[in-house]
Parts: C-alpha cells; sequence; structure tokens
C-alpha cells in the first residue's frame, strides 16, 4: 500500500516550488521508510528544477541531501532498525551487476543508476526527493549516520560531503600534498574541511578575500583572490590537486598554470555552459584535467564515519520549507553559509 506524503514541488521547469502531496510506495522486503528529518539543498537541485543541465522530469521533488530515522523495514532488512540514524544521497539504485557497480563504483553504474529524484526507478515510476515527509529508499543505498555528527549537519555530506571527499582521497590528498579549493561554497567549504582533515596544505582560491576569514577558520592554510592578476603569477606550479567546486565556467589554461608537473585539476562543479581548453596546458606538465561525480555507498559510509571520527559536519543555515524559492534565489547570489538545510517538520 502507498504512502501519500507532503513535499515540495516544481510543477514545471523554473516554476518555483510550491507545497503538494506524492505517494511513496510500499515497504518492500529489503526496504526502508524513512522520517525524513532535514534536507540540504544543493545548487543542483536548482540546476535540475530549471533545468539548466537538460530537459527534465515534472513534478519534481528535488533533494538528494537527506539525514531522517528510520520508521519502517522490510522483512528482509538486515543492516537497520526501526530508530536508527539514516542518510540517502544522490543514488537510491543502480544495475547492480557491472563492472562497476561491483567495483562499490555505483555513481559510475554503465547501465545508468537510478537518481534520488529527476530519474526513473526499477519500477517504472519517476522518483521524488528528499523535500518531503518520508522517503523509502532499498536498504543497499541507505547509510548510517554516526552517532558523532548532528543530522541537520549531516544531511549535506551525503552530496556536498561525498562529492569532495571521493576525489580527495582517489588522488591521494594528504601529507606532504599541496591542495587548492576552488570556491568557498556548499561543496568548497567541505572541501576545506576535509583536506585539511586528511593532512593537506590547504588553500582556497576565491573570486575575492571576503570570506578569507572563514577559509582560515575551516582549515586552510593560505587563501587567495582570483580576480588579482598577480594570483596566477605568484602560485604558478604550486599545487598537486586543485579541486574545482564552482558551477560557473573557469578559465582552464590560467588553473592548470598553478600545477605541479603530474598535478591534477578535478571538476566537482558542473556549469550549464561548455569550456575552452588549450590543450597545451595540460600536454606542457603532464598534467590531469579530470572530473568526478560522487561517491559510492561504501565510500559514502567511510565518509560519514571519518567525518564523525574528526568532528565534521556542514556549516549550515536551518530555513523553513517555505523559504525554499528565496533560498534558491540565495544560493545563486552566493548568499548562504555554507548550505541551507530544511527543517522537513515545517513542510
Amino acid at each position: 500500500m502507498t504512502t501519500a506524503v507532503a513535499a515540495y514541488a516544481a510543477p514545471a521547469a523554473k516554476a518555483p516550488l510550491e507545497r503538494t502531496t506524492i505517494e511513496r510506495r510500499e515497504v518492500g522486503e529489503f526496504d526502508v521508510l524513512i522520517d525524513i528529518k532535514y534536507a540540504g539543498i544543493c545548487h543542483s537541485d536548482i540546476h535540475q528544477a530549471r533545468e539548466g543541465w537538460g530537459e527534465a522530469i515534472f513534478p519534481m521533488v528535488p533533494g538528494h541531501e537527506i539525514a531522517g530515522v528510520v520508521e519502517a523495514v522490510g522483512s528482509g532488512v538486515t543492516k537497520f532498525a526501526v530508530g536508527d540514524k539514516v542518510g540517502v544521497g544522490c543514488l537510491v539504485d543502480s544495475c547492480r551487476e557491472c563492472e562497476n557497480c561491483e567495483a562499490g563504483l555505483e555513481q559510475y553504474c554503465l547501465k545508468g543508476g537510478v537518481g534520488t529524484y529527476n530519474a526513473i526507478g526499477k519500477d517504472g515510476e519517476p522518483t521524488y526527493g528528499g523535500y518531503a515527509e518520508k522517503i523509502v529508499v532499498d536498504e543497499a543505498f541507505t547509510v548510517r549516520i554516526p552517532d558523532g555528527i548532528a543530522l541537520d549537519e549531516a544531511a549535506p555530506l551525503l552530496c556536498a560531503g561525498i562529492t569532495t571527499y571521493s576525489p580527495l582521497k582517489h588522488w591521494n590528498a594528504g601529507p606532504g600534498k599541496k591542495v587548492a579549493v576552488v570556491g568557498l561554497g556548499g561543496l568548497g567549504h567541505m572541501g576545506v574541511k576535509l583536506a585539511h582533515a586528511l593532512g593537506a596544505e590547504v588553500t582556497v582560491l576565491s573570486q575575492s578575500l571576503r570570506k578569507k576569514d572563514d577559509g582560515l577558520k575551516l582549515g586552510a592554510d593560505h587563501y587567495y583572490a582570483t580576480s588579482d592578476e598577480a594570483t596566477f603569477k605568484e602560485l604558478a606550479g604550486t599545487f598537486d590537486l586543485i579541486l574545482s567546486t564552482v558551477s560557473a565556467p573557469l578559465n582552464l589554461d590560467a588553473y592548470l598554470s598553478l600545477l605541479k608537473t603530474d598535478g591534477a585539476f578535478v571538476n566537482v562543479g558542473a556549469p550549464e555552459e561548455p569550456v575552452a581548453l588549450n590543450l597545451f596546458s595540460v600536454i606542457m606538465g603532464r598534467k590531469t584535467l579530470a572530473g568526478s561525480g560522487i561517491g559510492g555507498i561504501q565510500e559514502t559510509q567511510e565518509m560519514l564515519d571519518f567525518c564523525a571520527e574528526h568532528g565534521l559536519g556542514a556549516e549550515i543555515e536551518l530555513i523553513r520549507a517555505d523559504q525554499i524559492n528565496e533560498a534558491y534565489e540565495r544560493v545563486l547570489a552566493s548568499d548562504v553559509r555554507y548550505r541551507f538545510v530544511i527543517d522537513t517538520s515545517t513542510i
């Protein structure tokens, strides 16, 4: 039997989100029913609700930074029990059979994973995300939130946390490595915290010095303004890894000049527009221009455990559901420090 729950949805592309009612599927054998307590607002929610990344499915209930409490479990569930604190990120299913899925890289499922929203599930029905009272998710795509992290600060870790943790780990950020984070926003602030906790020397590259004090408090060792041309001269050939968290197109040639030989520039922010590149920027210095998605389920759990061990959570501004549309505009204006989180009890 399906369950009707309140949610906030975009009825059409670029339309304001509004309160509505959606149906959640019956709890199956391996499903958990989660009473959502908090849902983070990711910039990708805005991209998709406004069709910035292409045609989307409407009505759309965004939200893939979900933190809540297990309310019920299916008869075959072994990982979770009623009352457990859990999270759901950007994926709710994958083929589970391909080479990548078997390697714990469900985010790169060769047959295409099933997004938490703006996707079609294996049942042929659209998926609806976390701007809602409850959600039903297979236990295989649910993670445990450790006691050391408050639920509201944990919600953004399900996207912003894992999206930065995964490339930092893959490109071996740690002691002796110089890491730069481009942008100090929802993703960037977690990138700084995580890179610092991993033991790297961390530099923030931001358009201005407006957030310098914040950046240093979050764990950055250095902070530079990219609007100052002297920055690119001073830092040429400095970094082992640059993590770009911004969703605006950058002058890639300028940023690639900041890498050491064999350094990597990794994009986790996804601009809506194409970007230009002179290939000599990677040829000279054997540099890598790369991208990274989220992380697999096992790595997401690893990230949460790491955050709990190091006392890390997102820096958040808690809002009511009726403030979602205002929050979207403030995200676009870079007017949030550093992640909006919806108190879903207000839906």
